[in-house]
Formats: C-alpha cells, structure tokens, sequence
C-alpha cells in the first residue's frame, strides 16, 4: 500500500511538466515494494541537492525513494513519447518503467527526481515496469562515473532493493534507482507530437524547453531552429566526450537521447579495455548499428530525426539543414581539443601536425589492442625515461611504438612537461567503470554485500586521483582479467 504522509524534512517542489497537461503524461500512481532495503546512498549528490543527511538515512526516504510513499509535494507521473529503435520507427513508447515524482527546487535549480523501476505504468507495453539490482546497480554506478568524468549526465542519488522476484532471463531481486535531472525531455518526445500531426502539442513542447533550457533562442530570428542548432551543438559536445574516454552506449535510440546533451539511460553501454573502434557492447545489437566508432554518425542521424520533428515549427527545411550543420563543424573541432588534452598538447594554437599525430596515436592503439585506459594514464609521465618505458611495454610490436614515440616526444619538447604532464593527469582517468568492476559489484551485491557498490562509487566520483586511501585500489585500475571478455550486455541489462 502507497502511503502519503508529511515528510519530516522541508523540501520544495515544482511541478511544471505536469502542467503541461494530460496529452504529455499520466498521472502515476506509485506501485509498492515488499520489504525495501537500502543498496546506496550518494551522499554527495544528496549534499547538492540540499537533502539533509540523516533524513535521506530515514525509513521514509527509504519508502519514498522506492515508491511506497508519496513525498508532499510531488505529483508522481510518466510521460509520453515514440522514437526511432535501431532504425526504425517504433511507434509510442513512453516511460515503460520509471515514475517522475517532481522537481525539486535546489540551490543549483530545478532538478526533475525520477523512479526507474517502479513499477507498471500505461506505458509499459506488455512489461513489469520493474527494474533488477543487476541493471540498477551499472545504472547508479555509470552515471556518476561520467560526472566524475565531466561528461554530462543525469544523476543517480540512490538504490534500493527488494527481495520481491522478477522475471528476465532468470529469477532476478526487484530494486529502484532515483535518478536526477534538469529534466528528462527526449528526441523522442518531439517526434511523438510530430509524427501523430499534434502540432499544438509539439510547439507547446518546444516553447517549454525553450523557457526553461535554452532561453537564449527565445530572441532568436527562428526560435526553433535556434533551438535544434543548441541541441545539435551540445550532442555534438556530448559525442566528442563519449570518444575521448572511450564510452559505448549501446543504444542510441531516439528515445535514449536528451535534449539538453546529457548521457541518458544506462544499459549495455561499456567503457572499452583494448582499443577497438568497431567495438560493439550491446550483445542485443546484432547488426553493430551502434559499434563505438559509429556513435558520432547515429547522434547525427537521431538529430536529423529531430529536426524532422521540429519541421512543422521552423516551416523552413533550409534553417533546419543550417542548423544541423553546426554538428558537424562542432564534433571534429570538439574531438580534435579534447584529443589534443589527452596527448598533453597545451596551448590553444593546435600544430599543423597534431591532427596527424592523433590519428597516428589511434591507429596505432587499434592495430595492436592495447588497452585504452590504460596507455592514456601511462602517457601522463611519457616525458621521463621511467614513464616511457612504461608506456612502451604495452606494445608487442616495439618498432611500431618507436616510430610514433619519436615525433610525438619531439612534440612534447616543444612545451613546458610539467604542465603537459598535468593537463594529461586530469584529462586522461585512472578509473572508469570497467564492466568486470561493475560484475564484481553485482555478484557481491547479491549476497548483500554493498561494500564494492560502495567503494567504486567513492572512486568513480573522482577518477583522475590516485585513491592510493583505498585498499585494493591498483586492482580497480589495471588489466581486465581474462573472464571479462566473456561478459555479454544486452538490452535487457
């Protein structure tokens, strides 16, 4: 039974998505769970959030945040929206499994509090609207992982559990993960409205993402292509990131995008070991549509799906086309920076040799699969003898790694090392969220023990510090061990 009691401590919520009215969302109500347990707390999230400590500890912060009580305030809904799924047009989707419960009101702004796992809603299509402590634990744990890293992202503020049983391939134990973001519009919700000839609804959309996101176009010429070119250039941010750190999502559905550029919905995405720019994580994506070195092509084909949906308001397939442009001049030049940090070339004035170096750098990775974390964080002391030699005992092919050392050491040269060295150290992580990590965490978790979930959280939160405070640390960041490539990730994870 879903309680609705007064809340022991003050929080202010806003509702404005639901205001939109009834042909965006559905009023929700929450569906319980037997028994809940905690499984995380971010306590750093909750300080951001302005969340007093000791309630977020509370049995009513437990039960609210899995669902089995109403927090005064909120307005529990899901929303509505279709999208593109690996290609094709899929129709009306909606929020299948996760409860916005409002927007709390925080010293940083609006942030929207979501339920994933929650339960049935109108939008489920034939599921449970449930989600695993397998696939809430990878969720909760990547997504501050990639704010760790700089990346934007929604938040996860918390886990719980439940040993109430649901069916995916196996018998597997309910949980809830509480997510966080400004908001949690989607392409997806634009070519709901579009494709269904809803023009009203569809500038009304726009018109709310444009006030409360991207006020900056209300004074532009054509609002609305202002709007797509803003969305395209924050994608087009967002993909050079994804790149950079090697990040694989997995599946990039139209439905899986954010309109504000963030990173969205964490399934089998995978951050790479050996560099493999074909590298395909979705063990769902039998076509490899969404293999890692396709990622920048597909966030500009979602845009372009996007902007077909927004046709009906910028009237103008000329202004759509220019705005989508803006990806394309925004993603290379944004790559190419981020490149260029990584390698520790400082200074804004690129070398007309850089951009040759980079690719250099990368085939040279592909052709020998040497591990992308890894040869990054290694090369932050490639400057001293003992740091060279480091690097270089990743490559089996040593005569391979001497013809790119020798230039890219005479580039290096040319700059001050000790701030090379620096900029690489807080470019190039330590820690990401291997998938053996995150299996590891898992299969402690299933016996009740959170104390991995807990320690790579803490790591994760800061991946370019050397954590030497933590007991094991060196093992969360070297080499996968030979298990790990046997782990498969699929939609359903």
């Amino acid at each position: 039974m879903t309680l609705n009691l007064p809340s022991t401590t003050p929080m202010t919520w806003r509702n404005r998505f639901a205001r939109l009215g009834n042909d965006f969302s559905t009023l929700q109500p929450l569906r319980p769970l037997s028994n809940p347990y905690w499984v995380s707390r971010n306590a750093a999230l909750a300080r951001e959030l302005g969340l007093d400590a000791s309630w977020l500890a509370s049995q009513e912060a437990l039960e609210a945040f899995t669902g089995n009580r109403v927090l005064p305030g909120t307005e529990p809904l899901s929303s509505v929206y279709s999208g593109h799924q690996f290609g094709q047009w899929a129709g009306q989707l909606g929020d299948g499994r996760a409860t916005l419960l409002g927007e709390l009101q925080t010293l940083q702004g609006g942030r929207e509090l979501q339920l994933k796992g929650a339960g049935l809603t109108p939008y489920s299509r034939g599921g449970d609207g449930r989600a695993v402590l397998r696939s809430s634990i990878r969720e909760y744990l990547c997504s501050e992982a990639m704010h760790g890293l700089g990346i934007p992202t929604t938040r996860a503020l918390c886990i719980t559990g439940s040993d109430d049983r649901v069916r995916r391939e196996e018998i597997e134990t309910a949980a809830v993960v509480a997510r966080t973001s400004p908001s949690f519009i989607r392409f997806g919700h634009f070519e709901h409205f579009s494709h269904a000839n809803q023009h009203e609804q569809l500038k009304t959309l726009a018109d709310f993402v444009i006030e409360h996101h991207y006020p900056a176009c209300r004074d532009a010429a054509q609002p609305y292509a202002a709007l797509l070119q803003a969305v395209s250039e924050r994608t087009a941010e967002l993909m050079a990131a994804w790149q950079a750190v090697g990040f694989c999502h997995g599946v990039m559905n139209t439905d899986n995008m954010s309109i504000l550029g963030l990173t969205i919905d964490y399934g089998p995405f995978q951050f790479l070991d050996a560099f493999d720019p074909g590298h395909i994580c979705n063990h769902s994506d039998n076509q490899g549509r969404y293999a890692y070195n396709k990622q920048p092509n597909i966030a500009y084909w979602n845009l372009f799906c996007l902007g077909q949906a927004l046709l009906p308001l910028i009237e103008n397939q000329e202004h759509a086309l220019a705005a989508l442009e803006s990806y394309k001049t925004v993603f290379p030049t944004a790559l190419e920076n981020r490149m260029r940090a990584k390698l520790g070339l400082t200074g804004e004035t690129a070398q007309n040799y850089d951009k040759a170096l980079i690719e250099n750098t990368l085939k040279l990775l592909a052709a020998q699969r040497i591990d992308h974390t890894i040869f990054w964080r290694r090369l932050c002391d490639f400057s001293t003898p003992a740091g060279r030699e480091s690097v270089r005992d990743l490559f089996l092919d040593r005569a391979a790694f001497e013809i790119w050392a020798t230039p890219y050491a005479a580039r290096l040269e040319q700059q001050d090392p000790h701030a090379s060295s620096a900029l690489m150290r807080k470019t190039n992580p330590k820690f990401v969220l291997r998938n053996h990590l995150g299996e590891q965490a898992i299969r402690a978790a299933g016996v009740q023990d959170y104390s991995e979930v807990e320690t790579l959280l803490h790591v994760l939160q800061s991946p370019f510090d050397e954590h030497e405070d933590i007991t094991g640390h060196q093992a969360l960041a070297d080499f996968p061990p030979d298990w790990a490539a046997g782990i498969e990730i699929s939609c359903s994870s």
